[in-house]
């Protein structure tokens, strides 16, 4: 599907559903929040982070449910973390480890004086590549619960690959999404928006065989 009608089915979901998304988007803000503010009294705190990763598996299995049945029940997001904890775990801890490499990378090699500063734009590059490989990966990681980790990793990689342009414009337009939300006193970025970029990346990232089947 293209950038442009993930978009606008997403907003048409997000109407139809409105209040089970606003609840699943508020439980998910409410667990991020939580890992956040107990990680500014206690830094450490921040690999509990890896621990929310079931919830966004949970928070993806709705989503690739509304695309497949044109429905959705709260028992779904139960549903999600019973089916997808292990894999939510799984890509939480590579999420994490990837981007604090990222972050530190980008800042070693930006404060080590202008020769080393390609290596910071590449490593920044890099690391933005692997958050748009991200609404590809979960999609597909929830959509083939079934197949291994790594296989799901190469046929996202695959995907990126097929559909840079589109993948960072679907990427880019989310996160404007998310920091209006954010700007608008947050209430919209803890309720809606990114229910919003989680049903909007399943319509984009599943190919048709994969919208159609079962979970």
């Amino acid at each position: 599907m293209s950038v442009r009608a993930a978009l606008r089915q997403a907003l048409r979901d997000m109407y139809e559903q409105s209040w089970r998304l606003v609840i699943l988007n508020s439980a998910l803000s409410a667990a991020v929040l939580a890992v956040l503010v107990l990680a500014s009294y206690v830094p450490v705190a921040l690999v509990l982070g890896v621990g929310v990763g079931p919830l966004v598996a949970a928070l993806m299995h709705c989503a690739v449910s509304l695309v497949r049945e044109q429905d959705l029940r709260l028992g779904c997001a139960v549903e999600g973390v019973r089916l997808h904890w292990l894999r939510g775990l799984q890509l939480a801890a590579l999420a994490g480890v990837v981007v604090l490499a990222g972050i530190v990378a980008v800042r070693a090699y930006g404060s080590s004086g202008a020769l080393a500063l390609p290596l910071a734009f590449v490593a920044a590059y890099l690391l933005a590549l692997f958050l748009v490989f991200q609404l590809l990966l979960w999609p597909l990681a929830v959509a083939e619960r079934d197949r291994p980790l790594r296989d799901v990793l190469a046929d996202a990689g695959v995907a990126l690959l097929r559909r840079p342009r589109p993948a960072v414009g679907l990427a880019l337009v989310l996160l404007v999404i998310n920091a209006l939300g954010a700007a608008a006193a947050v209430l919209p970025l803890l309720t809606m928006t990114v229910a919003y970029s989680f049903v909007a990346a399943a319509r984009f990232a599943l190919p048709p065989q994969l919208a159609e089947g079962r979970l």
